[in-house]
Parts: structure tokens; sequence; C-alpha cells
């Protein structure tokens, strides 16, 4: 299978077990879903989710929740500012407290489930991706084309940086802070690889964990939409 030579091909340079030896990745893909607007079984997830983090902040601050406090540390770990550049798990955890974003099923629902178990998530478009996904430290050389204002930009990475990759360039900057436009997730996104990025204190029986219930949602869709 296809998906399957994708995933035994993907891997993570050894200089980022140097920088934090606690590190793991769970590599999911997920084909055949059905792509749709926001429906009431995301709405479920995003509603647990948002009380999941309302319990937690009644006694601790989020920069204290253990896995965004690991996080916090790990970007220090290669010169990032934590209070200015927030890891994708931190930034939605703050949005939680008012209220996630409703984007469409497939985002809601992996939004959802990163911020109930604490984990940072990236979701890439398959069909956009080109080869396997890589995760090494930055040369300082490697073009990252975004967008600013609306207009498309490109920057370089900054030396030393964790960016995830595949063969055409960089497609997350600062391993799971800023996703590229390239791979990003559409509205007409039916095949998905999912990234879900561990430290300490998360087990692998966590992280397990919330991929098998991304990949039951998304199996729930399917069967309801008649998807392969």
């Amino acid at each position: 299978m296809v998906a399957e030579r994708l995933l035994q091909a993907a891997h993570v340079a050894p200089e980022i077990f140097e920088l934090r030896p606690d590190y793991r990745a769970l590599l999911l893909i997920v084909e055949g879903i059905p792509p749709g607007p926001s429906d009431e079984t995301s709405e479920k997830v995003l509603q647990a989710a948002e009380s999941h983090v309302k319990e937690m902040v009644a006694n601790t601050s989020i920069t204290e929740f253990p896995h965004i406090a690991a996080w916090r540390e790990a970007y220090k770990g290669f010169g990032a500012k934590p209070n200015k550049t927030r890891n994708s798990l931190e930034a939605l955890t703050r949005r939680a407290e008012n209220g996630l974003p409703r984007i469409n099923r497939l985002t809601d629902i992996y939004n959802g489930i990163s911020v109930k178990y604490q984990i940072p998530f990236g979701g890439e478009d398959l069909d956009k991706y080109d080869g396997s996904a890589f995760l090494l430290r930055a040369t300082g050389k490697e073009p990252f084309q975004t967008f600013s204002g609306g207009e498309p930009q490109t920057e370089l990475a900054t030396p030393g940086e964790p960016i995830w990759c595949d063969n055409t360039g960089i497609t997350c900057r600062r391993w799971n802070w800023r996703q590229g436009p390239r791979t990003a997730l559409t509205d007409d996104t039916t095949r998905v690889l999912f990234i879900l990025d561990a430290l300490k204190p998360v087990s692998d029986d966590t992280l397990t964990q919330a991929a098998d219930e991304l990949n039951k949602l998304a199996t729930v869709y399917q069967k309801l939409h008649g998807a392969p």
C-alpha cells in the first residue's frame, strides 16, 4: 500500500533526539474522509475539549500544563522565545478558554482531540504532499513559503530550528509552530497525514489513544457518508 510505504519511509534526524531525547512522533494516514462543514459530531468534540481546558485552568495556569511546559522548554532549547513563538498546542489551548474556532469537520475534530489529549497535532493534505515526512534541524538556508497580508512571501528557517519537510521543502516550521499553506488542509481534503508530536510526560499509551480516537471518528464519517 502507498500509505504504508510513506509511513515506513518517514524519519526523524538524530540531531532532534540530541536536542530532546524524550521526543516521539506518531504518524497516521487517514483516507476517504468525506469533506464537509462543521456538524453535530465535530461540535461535540470541540465542546468536550473546551470543557476540559476550563476545568484545568481552574487550578493551573496554561503555561504550567505539563505538556505545554515541556514544549516551552523544548522551544528554548533551539533558541525560540516561547512567549513570542507559541507551539501549536499552547496556541490552541489558549483559544479554547474562550471557544475554539469552528472551521470544518476534519479540522474541528483534530483540533479538539489535540486539546483534549494535550498533544500537538499536524494535519497535512496527502494529495499535496511530496514523498514521505521527515524532521530535521534547519541549516538556515531552507526557504519557507507562506503568506503575509494575503500576499505570498518566502522566508528562511532559523538555523537550528526543527522543521518538518517533504521532498519539495518545509511543511511546518519550529516543530509544530507554523504550517505552510502548500500542504494545509482545505474543505476539499479527503486524504490526510496526521503528525502527533510528544515529549515527556506524555506517555506512548496516551499518544496512541489520541491517534485511535482520531481514526475512530474518521471511520464513523466514512460509514455515515458511504466512503470506501
